[in-house]
């Protein structure tokens, strides 16, 4: 079957990079996410700094979660039936004006102009603008590169997709957490805003625009449903979505990592940006490995390893009272972390057809920002009750309970090839 190309051929690890508009692609996925690193983790760390409240930190992740997943279905049926390179100017566009409202706002005079609670709810708001537009972000980028890309190399773009996404990654934390230490939080919002402009750029001059493939003949409500059907009736999809939504919603810890730097480890905004950092360094080193040794030969199988690895991290990050072991233990959840993250985007690249691209990636990203942004809240909620040590101990060990829960109840495909799972 065409559809396994991918999975037959090796090619060279570097294939996809020597296509030119790839190569802008992964510009401008880099350049975007690492503005979105910088901001996050300053962000979490000014709330903090202004509440000394853990829900606080889980408040942003639910800030943003709620409008993502509210407009992520409509999001990709308007990624499929639009011209990608369009829709994503108007969506970096609109990120940068967020990220320039909080350049102003964050400013010391700005605090003591009109006060510390409205300061807080004007970033709440803009996180709440910034979800919407993360909402139309992840399947309009999923749908262009595809379009950019021969389907036989699917495999390898996804692994450098990934790649660019964890080296801004780490980047981002690090340098946002050393620049907030030393030049303050507006320092930080000009290289956001420097950033995004400079993503925009690549869109705008070096991908040319593409045609949809998909016409609408139908109302909204039923193309929209055609997605969502397509995911539930792929086992190989919904089961490998499921198993990371709710192991990262349990197991997520990021949100946390202020707490920790701040109170248990207290090593400053410095540690906090190698803290965000370490995960995403573990994740890229395992990229340069995926990109020579692809994971997909019995991709049920290494998913499954890849989630229980990445459980037993989290615990032993909880129990770490030792900053370069904390950093350790996190370099370790990103390396299993991108195992997963490779395995699931090569599954939909490769499973889903043309015109329904947008809206596949759609639902995952209901699945991705119900893991991470609700699983944000979640982790602040469970330390304001358990404490913050225990919440991120149940929280790996109850991730570590789904992967055997999983494993008994699908371990006919345990030992199966990508193509015979689909066939089975």
């Amino acid at each position: 079957m065409s559809d396994f190309k991918s999975e037959a051929i090796k090619t060279d690890p570097y294939i996809a990079m020597r296509f030119p508009e790839f190569r802008s692609y992964i510009a401008m996925r880099f350049l975007f996410t690492f503005a979105y690193q910088v901001q996050a983790v300053v962000i979490g760390w000014h709330i903090y700094q202004l509440t000394k409240d853990p829900l606080s930190l889980g408040l942003i992740g639910l800030a943003e979660a709620i409008p993502s997943i509210m407009v992520t279905l409509y999001g990709g049926y308007i990624a499929d039936k639009s011209d990608k390179k369009k829709l994503l100017i108007w969506i970096i566009g609109s990120m940068l004006c967020c990220s320039a409202v909080l350049t102003v706002v964050t400013t010391d005079d700005v605090l003591r102009l009109i006060g510390q609670t409205p300061v807080i709810i004007i970033i709440y708001v803009m996180i709440f603008f910034i979800g919407i537009t993360r909402g139309f972000y992840s399947p309009t980028a999923f749908a262009l590169m595809a379009q950019i890309i021969p389907k036989e190399h699917y495999a390898n773009s996804s692994t450098w997709n990934s790649g660019s996404w964890q080296t801004a990654s780490i980047m981002g934390p690090a340098v946002g957490g050393l620049l907030y230490a030393f030049s303050g939080i507006t320092a930080c919002f000009v290289v956001i805003v420097i950033f995004l402009a400079l993503a925009l750029g690549c869109i705008i001059f070096f991908v040319k625009n593409y045609p949809a493939y998909f016409v609408p003949k139908e109302n909204i409500f039923k193309s929209l449903s055609e997605g969502i059907r397509f995911v539930f009736k792929s086992r190989m999809i919904l089961g490998a979505l499921s198993l990371d939504m709710f192991s990262v919603f349990f197991g997520g810890a990021v949100a946390l990592m202020p707490i920790f730097a701040h109170d248990i480890l207290k090593v400053g905004a410095e540690g906090l940006g190698f803290m965000r950092a370490a995960p995403a360094l573990g994740a890229v080193i395992t990229m340069f490995i995926l990109a020579k040794y692809p994971p997909m030969n019995k991709p049920w199988r290494n998913l499954l390893l890849a989630v229980a690895g990445f459980g037993i991290s989290i615990i032993c990050f909880g129990l770490s009272r030792n900053f370069y072991l904390t950093l350790l233990c996190l370099f370790f959840e990103g390396a299993f972390d991108s195992v997963s993250v490779i395995i699931r985007s090569t599954i939909l690249q490769i499973l889903t057809p043309e015109e329904m691209r947008g809206r596949v990636s759609a639902v995952n990203g209901i699945f991705i920002n119900s893991s991470n942004e609700i699983g944000a809240f979640e982790s602040g909620a469970t330390a304001r009750l358990m404490g913050t040590i225990p919440s991120v101990i149940f929280g790996g060990s109850i991730t570590i309970m789904i992967v055997i829960f999983t494993y008994f109840k699908t371990k006919r495909l345990v030992p199966l090839s990508l193509k015979q799972i689909n066939n089975h």
